[in-house]
């Protein structure tokens, strides 16, 4: 989408500068010349609403154009979101394989069990990998 757009934005700005480039010489009713053939004759209105559709579809390239990149911006988010839950998984199953392969700590207290940690800050879980649903 960003390419359509920006074609469609570069094709319009090169045929209106053609436009311009090769018809200084306007008056109430001129011929256009394009490449030194004639291809129509406009008069005032016809290139007022030239002008207006030209600026449409300069419009629409670049409501493409952003479009395609503010979609490139979305996918790179999740990218990345997706990057860094799957690093802090495997930073969690390393801390749990290590935890359980360390002998369990004699307790002062005589008892043989192990001390219990005071819980941690949770966060909400936010991020699924997968979507079922949503």
């Amino acid at each position: 989408m960003l390419i359509i757009g920006l074609l469609l934005m570069a094709a319009t700005a090169a045929f209106t500068a053609l436009l311009i480039a090769f018809n200084l010489s306007g008056g109430p009713d001129y011929a256009v010349t394009l490449f030194g053939s004639t291809p129509f004759t406009i008069n005032a209105l016809g290139a007022f609403l030239s002008g207006i559709a030209l600026m449409l579809i300069f419009g629409l390239g670049l409501w493409f154009m952003l479009g395609g990149a503010a979609l490139i911006v979305r996918r790179s988010k999740k990218r990345r979101a997706a990057r860094h839950a799957v690093s802090e998984r495997d930073e969690l199953r390393g801390q749990l394989h290590n935890a359980r392969s360390e002998p369990p700590a004699a307790d002062s207290s005589g008892s043989g069990a192990a001390p219990h940690s005071a819980p941690t800050s949770r966060r909400p879980h936010r991020f699924h990998l997968l979507r079922h649903g949503h």
